[in-house]
């Protein structure tokens, strides 16, 4: 998908902290701190704005807390089938690490390696990448990562609700096909309420995955809004 976009605009991809090559990054693993961590990545790339920010599934909460927090920064946002925080998503998941021993377990004893192939981590990735991916994905410091951001899942969603208002900041929401869980759907349809705006296009046949399943939709949404903040 990246080389795809790239033949337009600059395009930017790196792993979260504790994930692929990047070291673990502080607690606790929030979209607050995903958004300031990736604020800090750009500057010290010196990588300059104005972003177009492009996030998927949980990274849309990401992008969606640093619209909000560096807007004079950001031109436009694509939500790729962003998860939705619901009315209740508030307070904070327990942060305790005493599941870590049981939650890693499986990658300490070689388990996920050995499950990588029945399991096909390797999720419709490139072959000069799939490997590398998957990897990194089997091992302790993946797994703990992984717990790391789920026990940090519900205050980033409290974090994320709380961004209710982007002005005018042009905003695509991409979604998977519709008609397949009506509750998502319709909070699909809600995220176009974050800006004045926003428009709805549909990966009609993806699921979640859409920079898999369907990637020349995602490549679509992307180009189309930068065209569409170049054209302002």
């Amino acid at each position: 998908m990246q080389p795809q976009a790239a033949a337009t605009t600059r395009v930017c991809t790196y792993d979260r902290a504790g994930m692929g090559y990047s070291e673990p990054g502080p607690l606790p693993r929030t979209a607050a701190r995903f958004a300031d961590e990736l604020h800090t990545l750009l500057q010290r790339a010196e990588i300059p704005g104005p972003y177009v920010l492009a996030g998927h599934s949980l990274g849309g909460y990401t992008v969606r807390l640093f619209a909000a927090t560096y807007p004079a920064e950001v031109v436009g946002l694509v939500l790729i089938d962003s998860t939705t925080p619901g009315a209740g998503a508030q307070g904070q998941a327990p942060t305790s690490r005493g599941w870590s021993s049981i939650a890693t377990l499986p990658a300490r004893v070689g388990l996920q390696r050995l499950l990588a192939g029945p399991l096909d981590l390797k999720a419709g990735l490139a072959p000069e990448i799939a490997g590398s991916y998957v990897a990194n994905s089997v091992t302790p410091r993946s797994a703990q990562t992984g717990l790391d951001e789920f026990l940090g899942a519900s205050e980033g969603a409290a974090e994320a609700n709380a961004v209710t208002n982007l002005g005018e900041l042009p905003l695509i929401v991409l979604s998977r096909a519709p008609n397949r869980d009506l509750d998502w759907d319709r909070k699909q349809t809600d995220l176009l309420g974050l800006s004045s705006n926003s428009q709805q296009l549909f990966a009609q046949h993806s699921g979640h995955n859409i920079q898999l399943d369907e990637p020349e939709a995602a490549v679509n949404a992307i180009v189309q809004m930068v065209e569409q903040v170049r054209g302002q």
